[in-house]
């Protein structure tokens, strides 16, 4: 090839190399400019979301993103702690742990009691667990299960609250209206108040509407916050509430105000994932007027008087006739104990953890265990492998799954024992101080059991609590004893 030839060809191969930077260039920032329109464009406004807007659906034509991950919410799971696993029906926790119909007898959970679901099963299960359907119960068990809001509201409305249910939510009207429906549903049964919603938690129930702003609706936890802020219980990972014990404490606090979003976005979980009484005796109540620790809690209910005078109890044990407790489901109280907490990481850091959609940073509604998100749940924040950080999750449940089955043991041994010495002919007067020590280890076992993290959501506490849980069963066993007959 003449000398001529190949410079034309060279200039050739420039100019197409030119040719293809600029398309590339072009191309790269229309991707660029793309991507920023995407960014300023967040959500889209194809529906009217209003304050009686309950179907996520609606809110999903709006957040398409978010609702998306939350439709995952349908999907089995398993954990070596946890989840539903990938069958049609839940778990039992009973058939996995036997000792639980024996600490339960004479309660509900004695009959049925499963491992969790995803949310989008939480009213559907609730109403078809044998707790329910063989053993009526209290419309108040809907505060947790459903998306109530609208309804708690529609209530008041028909009891003669004032306003309108389209009014904002944190109007004097709405707030008057929300707590009236509140009492009102409590005092129903649950056949009749579940007539009353349709779906699931939705977006309104942690959402406003009109700004998209985080905000808490349930007014058990708006009543249990107020308590907690007045009490004198540190409160460290909750700073707004220190900062308003540190004000003129002129009006209550009030988390929708006072509260920072990051506090919220473990509030919004609290409303739900907690400790309370949903019984017919009385109004659905957190017990957090001395604090959040179990002892605190356990002393608030031991203060605690249904209307006809008599002390606080859950149910009374059918073997040995103990007036005992049973916790709930207290994840919050239990997180609030724990490093996480202190060092200001929210419920959502770990089980809603932020995704990556396009040029779109979303926090994922596909709530689950971290553990199956390390690297967005956990990693984050601690720069270790994936594997080295499971290990450590799996030290600290394997430990206090160890714990706690030392603590059912020695509780169910001290029911067993209690059992003799009244077929024995011992008296429930002369019993009086053995079934406090039956209430005392019953209620710290059924803390940590009925608590959804294994542990892991406070490991020093969780042991603190199931090492008394053993000490308290076996004081009582040492008593009997003692006890002549």
């Amino acid at each position: 090839m003449s000398a001529p030839s190949r410079r034309l060809m060279l200039l050739g191969l420039v100019a197409a190399l030119v040719a293809l930077a600029t398309f590339g260039t072009f191309a790269l920032y229309g991707n660029i400019a793309d991507r920023k329109a995407e960014a300023k464009l967040p959500n889209f406004n194809l529906a009217k979301l209003t304050e009686t807007t309950v179907d996520a659906a609606e809110w999903g034509k709006n957040f398409p993103r978010q609702f998306d991950s939350y439709k995952r919410t349908t999907e089995k799971y398993s954990t070596k702690y946890g989840g539903a696993g990938s069958e049609g029906m839940p778990k039992s926790r009973l058939e996995e742990d036997p000792r639980l119909k024996q600490i339960f007898d004479g309660y509900a959970f004695a009959i049925d009691f499963n491992l969790r679901q995803g949310h989008a099963y939480m009213l559907d299960d609730q109403r078809i667990t044998k707790r329910v359907t063989e053993r009526p119960q209290s419309g108040a068990c809907l505060h947790c299960h459903a998306s109530n809001i609208v309804a708690y509201r529609q209530a008041g409305l028909d009891a003669g609250a004032p306003g309108k249910a389209e009014e904002p939510f944190d109007s004097v009207h709405a707030r008057a209206q929300l707590m009236k429906g509140f009492e009102n549903i409590g005092k129903m049964s649950y056949a009749e108040a579940t007539k009353l919603v349709t779906h699931p938690v939705s977006c309104i129930d942690c959402h406003d509407p009109a700004s998209m702003a985080l905000r808490v609706t349930r007014p058990g936890f708006l009543n249990g916050i107020v308590a907690l802020a007045k009490s004198d219980a540190p409160t460290p990972h909750l700073p707004s509430i220190e900062k308003w014990r540190r004000g003129d404490r002129q009006q209550p606090y009030e988390p929708n105000r006072d509260a920072s979003r990051q506090e919220l976005r473990s509030m919004v979980c609290g409303q739900c994932h907690v400790e309370y009484y949903c019984g017919s005796k009385m109004t659905l109540t957190f017990p957090w007027e001395r604090g959040l620790k179990v002892e605190q809690i356990e002393e608030t209910w031991n203060q605690t008087q249904f209307p006809d005078g008599h002390r606080f109890f859950d149910w009374k044990h059918a073997k040995t006739g103990a007036e005992v407790l049973k916790a709930q489901h207290p994840e919050f109280e239990m997180w609030s104990q724990g490093i996480h907490a202190r060092s200001g990481v929210s419920c959502a850091d770990c089980h809603m953890p932020y995704v990556r959609e396009g040029a779109m940073k979303v926090s994922s509604h596909h709530v689950r265990s971290p553990l199956l998100d390390v690297s967005r749940s956990c990693q984050t924040c601690h720069r270790f492998p994936e594997e080295e950080l499971l290990a450590r999750v799996m030290v600290i449940q394997d430990r206090t799954r160890a714990l706690m089955n030392r603590a059912e043991d020695a509780l169910t041994q001290l029911i067993e024992d209690i059992e003799a010495k009244k077929k024995a002919g011992l008296s429930d007067d002369t019993l009086v101080p053995i079934f406090e020590l039956q209430r005392k280890a019953q209620w710290r076992v059924d803390f940590v059991n009925a608590e959804n993290s294994m542990g892991f959501h406070a490991p020093q506490e969780a042991a603190r609590i199931l090492g008394e849980a053993i000490d308290y069963s076996r004081q009582g066993q040492v008593a009997l004893e003692r006890i002549k007959q």
